[in-house]
Formats: C-alpha cells, sequence, structure tokens
C-alpha cells in the first residue's frame, strides 16, 4: 500500500475526495515508508546512490518545507561558514536524521579543502 504523508491510502486520493474538500496538504505529500520502500527497490536494481537519496528525502519528511529550503540554501557553495554546517548538522542529528547529519558534514569538509565556505 502507497500512503500519503498523512497516512491515507494513496487510492483515497481521488478527485472526488478534493471536490468534497476531503484532502489536506499532507494528503499530497510522500509517506517516509513510501520512500523507503522505493530506496529498496533501487538498491534491488543496482542503484545505491538514487537509494541513499531516497533514504534523506525520507528523513526530510519529518521537517517543515522551510527548514528543508533552509537546509538547501546552506549547502549552497558559499553560503555558510564551517561552524554553520556543523551546528547545522548536530540539530538535525539531534532530532534522529543522522543520514542527513552525515551529508552536511561531508559537506563542510569537502567546501571546506576546497575554499567553498563563506
Amino acid at each position: 500500500m502507497t500512503r500519503a504523508r498523512s497516512g491515507n491510502d494513496s487510492a483515497d486520493l481521488t478527485l472526488d475526495a478534493l471536490r468534497r474538500g476531503g484532502l489536506v496538504a499532507d494528503d499530497v505529500r510522500i509517506h517516509p515508508d513510501t520512500l523507503e520502500h522505493q530506496a529498496t527497490v533501487a538498491e534491488a536494481h543496482s542503484n545505491p546512490q538514487l537509494a541513499a537519496n531516497l533514504r534523506r528525502a525520507a528523513e526530510l519528511t519529518s521537517l517543515p518545507d522551510e527548514e528543508v529550503l533552509a537546509i538547501y540554501e546552506a549547502l549552497r557553495p558559499r553560503r555558510s561558514t564551517r561552524g554553520e554546517l556543523d551546528a547545522l548538522a548536530e540539530s538535525l542529528e539531534s532530532r534522529g536524521l543522522t543520514i542527513n547529519a552525515a551529508l552536511l558534514r561531508e559537506a563542510a569538509a569537502v567546501y571546506s579543502r576546497r575554499g567553498m565556505l563563506r
């Protein structure tokens, strides 16, 4: 079963439900379990990079959109200091987003070596 972030079965997300006003914003957002399933399929088809991206996305579903966009902005070259990226990684890790925290730490190290920090 494919579920929306709201927990509703995707089969119940119909135009009729929309017309009746029976849908909420989380009905059109993907559920982390769906992303994990897609990651498993990607791994089974020898695509570990896609699987890793899907798992990072699954973690990010717990965050509000504004915070996801702030992380994206922080990861752009020359937008953050090493300390800012490290603090953001700590914040994510403290909330259980360990895969994304590791990505931020890796980016901080690479940006530091390549002179891409602010």
